[in-house]
């Protein structure tokens, strides 16, 4: 294996690794949206006293689940896309398309990673309602989120390139 095979083999472990804990946190999170939801009919239904923070809790949970899942999918290309014109072209067109748009997708990551994280900055000083965390807790899902799209899709679009083919599932699982 040369020093180039490992480097890349190094990124794409590292890369996949963000990719699972992005899955893995949003996976809580929604079990506990499910079960704070489970406690709200409970405590109405049964207790006839309705906890609620559950509400505030969820709002702040959707975030965390939609943006954090989203940088999964952008790690694994699956992101919605309209693909038939550039995938109607030939291989070599098709491959200055990707990298167009991996390009694109990466500044736009810049982008919502900058304007997210003012909104973490600027909402800091302020309290959830119910929930005594700050606000900027609720802009932290999609700083994240836009800092992985601008780091799964720049990397994609260098190894391009670069003429690296970005590595699939199963080439990371074997070189872990």
């Amino acid at each position: 294996m040369t020093a180039h095979t490992r480097l890349t083999a190094g990124l794409d472990t590292a890369l996949y690794f963000l990719r699972n804990a992005c899955l893995f946190v949003a996976s809580i999170c929604l079990v506990v949206l499910i079960a704070s939801f489970g406690w709200l009919v409970f405590g109405r239904y049964v207790l006839n006293a309705t906890p609620t923070w559950v509400e505030q809790l969820s709002l702040l949970l959707v975030g965390y689940i939609t943006f954090l899942g989203a940088a999964a999918g952008i790690h694994d290309d699956g992101h919605l896309g309209v693909t038939f014109l550039r995938d109607g072209f030939g291989p070599r067109f098709s491959s200055v398309l990707r990298s167009i748009s991996d390009l694109a997708m990466t500044g736009f990551g810049l982008v919502m990673f900058t304007a997210s994280t003012e909104l973490v900055r600027f909402g800091w000083s302020s309290q959830l309602p119910m929930l005594n965390l700050p606000e900027g807790m609720r802009a932290i899902p999609a700083a994240i989120c836009g800092l992985l799209a601008a780091l799964f899709c720049g990397t994609r679009a260098l190894r391009r390139m670069l003429g690296d083919r970005p590595a699939t599932d199963a080439f990371i699982l074997e070189n872990i």
